[in-house]
């Protein structure tokens, strides 16, 4: 797709609530409270057009209609409303619809928001819908069976085991321990606690997926030419892309390769006109720590089977060459899907702002979000500077 008809996009207002286990309130009161406050720090009152994220939903909750039904809650009749989906990476599909709403001039202003009450009930089969539900869930497969499998053939081909993937979670939950929204902000983890937890699907232990929760988080976006009318601590998208693999994992010629990541990033750096030298933090899709693992050596931070060692090296640390999930990621802050890229949006706004407190990466300039569907499926990159 050409891009060069597309004016400049900024973020302009953000914002989040606590992720929590089970949130008490409804689905449409949690998100309009993402939404104002997203609104309220862009200091506006009302947006041309609002975008939904949130895959569970109609199953849990029993509703449909979500963009409408917030639309609607927070006093917007009349605006652009749509929902939209990318399985687990639906918050970055709603963040780059807002963009495209914004940047064709189809509106001023744009929201995206994202929401998901996922304690509404057992998650498990519901997720695994994102896969082929003829030759992938009708054989019982599930993401965590699909990711645990991944694990073991990345142990299998580098002749690793498992406790190489601890330092992903470590590093998470370290980080979640200055995030005020993290789920997991009040627990000290450390390598024993990873390495003693639970199998629950082998080789894949607790520690080693993001745990089931609520949340909801929003960022209000605004053409860069106009940004600064808005806040005095505008961030630029720069680039925006998708790309897609092999719907099935077993139909891909090397499933530890996450073709559609790397193809997504490139996109996003060209677009950006960044290369991934120039990044400062990377807000990755750690749901299962073998995922992040995948994405350093896909997007050609590390080389094939070298990911793991960028973690053992604490080079993913706040302090590291290559912060990753600087305020505890999917795994401690929390994987709300719907809600998470825009939780990682927030994040990287604070860091590119130097409004991080405790979590502040040095002299951040360029952040990169990359979200997954699926079990890298559909793959979106943003690029933010």
């Amino acid at each position: 797709m050409t891009t060069d008809f597309l004016r400049g996009v900024s973020v302009v207002g953000i914002g989040q609530i606590p992720v929590l286990r089970l949130n008490p309130d409804p689905l449409k009161d949690m998100a309009a409270q993402a939404a104002r406050l997203a609104m309220a720090d862009a200091g506006v009152e009302r947006v041309d057009a609002l975008f939904a994220g949130n895959m569970l939903a109609d199953e849990l909750q029993n509703q449909k209609q979500i963009a409408a039904l917030i639309a609607d809650e927070c006093g917007l009749v009349g605006i652009e409303a749509l929902h939209v989906r990318a399985a687990t990476a639906t918050g970055a599909a709603a963040l780059r619809m807002a963009y495209f709403a914004v940047a064709s001039g189809e509106a001023r202003l744009a929201m995206a928001v994202g929401v998901e009450k996922m304690s509404g009930g057992l998650v498990t089969p519901i997720l695994a819908k994102a896969l082929d539900a003829r030759s992938e869930t009708d054989a019982g497969h599930t993401l965590l069976s699909q990711n645990a499998a991944l694990m073991q053939l990345y142990m299998d081909r580098h002749g690793v085991d498992e406790d190489v993937f601890n330092p992903f979670s470590l590093a998470a939950h370290h980080n979640a321990r200055t995030n005020p929204y993290a789920i997991f902000k009040d627990k000290r983890v450390s390598d024993r606690t990873i390495r003693t937890s639970r199998v629950i699907f082998p080789p894949l232990r607790l520690y080693d997926a993001s745990p089931v929760c609520d949340g909801a988080a929003a960022v209000v976006l605004a053409r860069t030419e106009e940004a600064r009318a808005y806040t005095d601590n505008p961030v630029r998208l720069l680039g925006s892309s998708v790309a897609t693999d092999r719907f099935r994992v077993s139909d891909r010629d090397d499933p530890l390769e996450l073709f559609a990541a790397a193809k997504s990033s490139y996109d996003g750096f060209r677009k950006a006109n960044v290369h991934r030298n120039d990044i400062s933090l990377f807000e990755a899709h750690d749901a299962f720590s073998v995922m992040a693992c995948l994405q350093l050596e896909a997007v050609g931070f590390a080389g094939p089977g070298e990911g793991w060692r960028m973690a053992k090296e604490g080079r993913i640390r706040l302090k590291g060459d290559l912060p990753l999930t600087t305020f505890g990621g999917l795994k401690a802050r929390g994987h709300p899907i719907g809600a998470t890229a825009l939780y990682q949006t927030c994040e990287i706004v604070l860091q590119l702002t130097e409004r991080a407190g405790r979590n502040q990466v040095r002299d951040a300039k360029v952040a990169m979000l990359q979200s997954i569907g699926g079990v890298g499926s559909t793959v979106i990159t943003h690029i933010f500077g």
